[in-house]
């Protein structure tokens, strides 16, 4: 009786005390980490509360108003969730251990996302954590070298309005789209601009056909995802990010100096009235020395769970190494979040613009063909090598001296008289709407609007030696203006459905309906006869052209075209007992592109995952810790062509008297094709997902095959019956096929100290198996046009049987005694140039690296970080058109490469493209060095801070002695270091990130 008394006694106390005392609240702080260091975005949770709040960039967290007996919940995707019980402490520091069984970190799949142990294709997902460090000028930079089989190369350096060339697993397509679709945010065909580093949350790249052909007639290439950062609930939270960065010139070519150059002269190489008595450095005087950039991002997001948001601003001002070279550029990006009715109702609201002026005078912009586009040709360096070094800048009396000799003009006097600019807006804005029926069943809209707009400048001013008096223009000023504008909007609706059934069976449908139309048009306008350069481009109207027929005609033009694409697609996801994965793709496609006859087609894909290191079996080998087979099949297309190729279209022709009047006339421009039909992919994928030693060495082996069937291309039709002399049509096939390896290790981990190891590497092969049939017939495709003089015509071959990028020419025997070129025959005899012909000729080399590899290596100890970042490709050739040109005596009254009068010195000819110029490619660079230290500062107004220094193309180590052996090796062109280039530099960028 004593014992239940007792008992009940202290129940009254407990409850009294429960009711009446009010429990002492606290701030609780900490870090979370893993394996490799600290984890932005963790979610810390008062256990049986709302309370909570998320990791910073360091991952430190703060959190209030907490009861002190109270439990955290730590969570983290990809982690093992951790109860932690605070008994009064008010620092916590946890480190998660990653959840290798489960493996449940989110991969952007295309219309959804996967756990990462579900997925059974050939996806690769990088986060914001992994981007490579410093400063960018295009958001694909941050995973150059992460990805295997994705090759990312900057054909002109480090040049701010330059783009990147991007391919994944080879080339696909003769004329049709070469590159990955890039989606944003769910926005198919997203522009890259509207990105900057600091918003991007992570990169996932589809790369077989299995995960792509939920794209359908835009999958061929590949496909990058690419999420924004979102809103999230808790405290207002900001961040501000930063760097400068200067550029410095990594290799100059070795061209002669005014000393050297004199000393020819003196040995009678040269002709004495070659010297005219100054000494200049033209390559010096082309780079800005005081070349800097800047970048600033400020955001902000917070909110409750059930409305949220995120906004940034940004300012980015990137100068490039050559002068009048620069990009200047600001914008924002903003992204609501909000539930209603019962949670069951979301909406999400992005909205992005850039704004940007380019100046594309420097780096040897030029315009071209009619003066409505823009191209770089690098051929103000070109004259940094070429141009006599003992010729002045300026005459006397201030103007600038011209260079008679062959292809010289003076670039200085170019950029100062002259205007070539560009002013850019581009806005998109997206919604999307998702409403849940019941537990495991919603429908969504989503909708998006995307539109680029841009107008070009460009004058040439009356003291600009191309209107020089004795030119066509008389002395007086050109001017050109070109309006482009581009627009595309989408609408898309899914249903999704994902139940559990039985005893581990899961199967999540999706089923969609997608709507695109694009549309393009542009305007452009050009005068010339200005008599004064007051107005540069600003009065069109005032040039005198218009009028006086004695001066080149006027220009005007205009252009609009569009397309719509129309889809309906769906996919079925399958698991048993999280050991055995499906997945079934059916995307039907009609793109207004293709003939009458075919519009629409069939997109399949299917994909099977065994998860191995799930079995019973498996749980004897305690070292294996994780282990999937994947295997994959799908059929993908290519719909990136021109419109309009399958239709008759008009185009003006010559023009008739009637009396006075002269009237246009106007005739087909092409055949007419109804059977024209898109591209046609088909991969098989084998992969097989790792993880040793409790994941602390993980990775994936993938080995793919991919045909690409009915290539586009145009060939000659027989006339009649057709009306004009070629046809767009499907014919060829081209075959890849390779081998892509990824391994990520942490070979140590203490407490202090920590190193983990990421390598990426790949091979490929490609290969042109067909480019005929019984109608339409093509003995070989050429590209790599090279240079005059000499006409020495193409470099690279084509052919069917044969590899892609194989150089195609002679081959080298020797020189004579008097310095002419011999060559070998295909008899085996070998003859000088003018007795070599078409028989003679063979494949030399091959332009494509056939093997690439990235190591990445980070180490951290205590508050520091450090980064250091190789890359490199093999087994491929250089053309070294600089020296075939440059470095021969030939060339001459212009200046020469050094290689000239020493490795050349015996060459005494015209120059010829041979396997002479072929340069063993391979190369390591150690591309990426960052170093950082994060303060730990105990306030309550700066949650984070870290300073860091980046150096970027540091060191290469290579064999090749051109600039750089990084070169174009995307598309058919590759492996020609032309004799046109922006110069290379290695770049020194010093950053903060603040938070608040």
């Amino acid at each position: 009786m004593k014992t239940i008394l007792k008992r009940e006694f202290m129940l009254f106390l407990t409850l009294f005390w429960g009711i009446g005392a009010v429990q002492a609240q606290i701030t609780v702080s900490g870090t979370v980490s893993d394996a490799d260091g600290p984890l932005p975005g963790a979610n810390i949770l008062v256990k049986g509360t709302t309370n909570g709040t998320q990791t910073d960039f360091d991952g430190q967290y703060t959190l209030t108003n907490v009861p002190e007996d109270a439990t955290l919940l730590i969570t983290y995707v990809g982690y093992k969730d951790m109860n932690v019980r605070l008994d009064g402490r008010t620092s916590i520091n946890v480190t998660l251990e990653e959840d290798t069984q489960s493996l449940d970190e989110v991969i952007v799949v295309g219309y959804g996302t996967l756990k990462k142990k579900e997925v059974t294709s050939a996806v690769a997902s990088v986060k914001a954590k992994d981007f490579n460090q410093g400063g960018v000028r295009s958001p694909m930079d941050l995973i150059q070298g992460k990805v295997a089989g994705l090759n990312i190369t900057r054909t002109q350096g480090n040049n701010p309005n330059s783009g990147a060339s991007i391919q994944l697993r080879g080339i696909s397509s003769l004329r049709g789209t070469r590159t990955p679709l890039i989606v944003i945010d769910g926005i198919p065909g997203g522009n890259l601009d509207l990105l900057q580093q600091d918003d991007i949350e992570s990169i996932d790249v589809l790369k077989d056909g299995s995960a792509a052909a939920i794209y359908g007639t835009r999958g061929n290439a590949g496909v990058i995802l690419i999420t924004t950062k979102k809103g999230r609930s808790g405290d207002p939270v900001y961040e501000y990010n930063n760097y400068f960065q200067r550029e410095f010139v990594d290799r100059k070519p070795d061209y002669l100096s005014a000393s050297e150059f004199r000393e020819l002269i003196s040995e009678g190489i040269i002709s004495e009235n070659q010297d005219f008595g100054y000494s200049t450095d033209l390559y010096d005087e082309l780079i800005d020395k005081n070349n800097l950039s800047q970048y600033h991002n400020f955001s902000a997001s917070g909110g409750s769970a059930k409305t949220n948001y995120r906004a940034s601003l940004y300012y980015n001002d990137a100068n490039g190494i050559a002068k009048e070279n620069g990009r200047e550029q600001f914008g924002g990006r903003i992204n609501i979040n909000q539930k209603g009715l019962k949670d069951r109702l979301s909406l999400q609201v992005n909205m992005a613009a850039n704004f940007n002026k380019a100046n594309l005078l420097g780096g040897g912009y030029e315009l071209s063909g009619s003066g409505d586009w823009v191209r770089t040709t690098g051929s103000d360096f070109e004259q940094a090598i070429q141009r006599n070094p003992t010729a002045p800048i300026y005459n006397e009396d201030g103007t600038f001296y011209e260079t008679q000799g062959y292809n010289n003009y003076n670039p200085l006097s170019r950029l100062v008289n002259r205007v070539l600019e560009r002013n850019q807006q581009t806005f998109s804005g997206d919604a999307r709407l998702t409403f849940d029926i019941t537990d495991g069943l919603n429908i969504s809209a989503f909708g998006s609007y995307v539109r680029n707009m841009y107008n070009t400048r460009h004058y040439r001013s009356t003291e600009d030696w191309d209107q020089r008096e004795n030119s066509e223009y008389q002395g007086m000023a050109y001017a050109s203006k070109f309006n482009y504008l581009n627009w595309a909007k989408t609408f898309e609706s899914t249903i999704n459905f994902n139940r559990e059934f039985g005893e581990g069976h899961r199967i999540g449908a999706l089923a969609g309906y997608s709507y695109q139309y694009e549309t393009t048009e542009n305007f452009y306008v050009n005068n010339n006869g200005f008599t004064t350069d007051g107005f540069l481009d600003w009065n069109l109207g005032s040039g005198s052209a218009i009028n006086n027929t004695q001066l080149p005609r006027p220009g005007m033009g205009s252009f609009k075209e569009d397309n719509t694409l129309i889809a309906f697609f769906g996919r079925v996801n399958y698991s048993f007992k999280e050991r055995y994965f499906a997945q079934f793709i059916l995307r039907r496609e009609g793109s207004s592109r293709f003939g009458k006859n075919h519009k629409w087609g069939n997109f399949p894909a299917a994909s099977v995952g065994w998860a191995i290191g799930e079995e019973e079996f498996m749980q004897r080998i305690p070292e294996i810790s994780n282990l999937k087979l994947r295997v994959g099949y799908g059929v993908t297309g290519n719909q990136g062509i021109p419109n309009y190729q399958s239709l008759v279209t008009l185009s003006t022709g010559g023009v008739y008297p009637q009396g006075d009047v002269y009237y246009q006339t106007y005739g087909a421009a092409r055949n007419p094709n109804p059977d024209l039909k898109w591209e046609e992919k088909k991969e098989w994928n084998f992969g097989v997902d790792f993880g040793l030693l409790d994941s602390r060495i993980s990775g994936s082996i993938d080995v793919y095959n991919r045909r690409t069937v009915d290539l586009l291309n145009d060939y000659l039709a027989q006339q009649p019956a057709f009306v004009r002399d070629r046809i767009y049509t499907n014919v060829g096939t081209v075959k890849n096929s390779g081998v892509e390896l990824v391994i990520s290790a942490t070979p140590i981990y203490k407490e202090d100290f920590r190193w983990s190891v990421d390598l990426a590497a790949n091979s490929q092969v490609n290969k042109l198996e067909r480019l005929s049939n019984d109608v339409f017939k093509a003995s070989w495709l050429e590209y790599g046009g090279l240079p005059s003089p000499g006409n020495l015509g193409n470099a690279i071959r084509l052919e069917e049987g044969g590899a892609v990028g194989n150089f195609y020419g002679k081959r080298f025997a020797g020189f004579t005694d008097d310095g002419k070129w011999l060559f070998h025959k295909a008899d085996g005899s070998t003859g000088l140039a003018s007795e070599m012909n078409d028989d003679d000729l063979t494949i030399i080399g091959n332009g494509v690296p056939r093997y690439q590899a990235s190591l990445n290596n980070t180490f951290s100890y205590k508050n520091f970080d450090l980064t250091i970042f190789f890359r490199g490709k093999f087994d491929y050739d250089i053309l070294n058109t600089k020296d075939m040109y440059f470095g021969n005596k030939k060339w001459l009254p212009n200046n020469l490469l050094k290689s000239a009068i020493t490795r050349n010195n015996q060459l005494d000819d015209d120059p010829q493209y041979s396997d002479y110029y072929l340069e063993k490619g391979d190369f390591v660079k150690l591309d990426n060095i960052t170093l950082g230290y994060n303060f730990r500062l105990k306030t309550d107004y700066i949650r984070h801070l870290k300073v860091y220094i980046t150096g970027r193309n540091i060191a290469t180590f290579t064999g090749y002695s051109g600039i750089d052996p990084e070169l174009q090796d995307t598309g058919f062109d590759t492996g020609i270091d032309g004799r046109s280039f922006y110069p290379r530099t290695k770049s020194w960028t010093i950053g903060l990130n603040v938070g608040f």
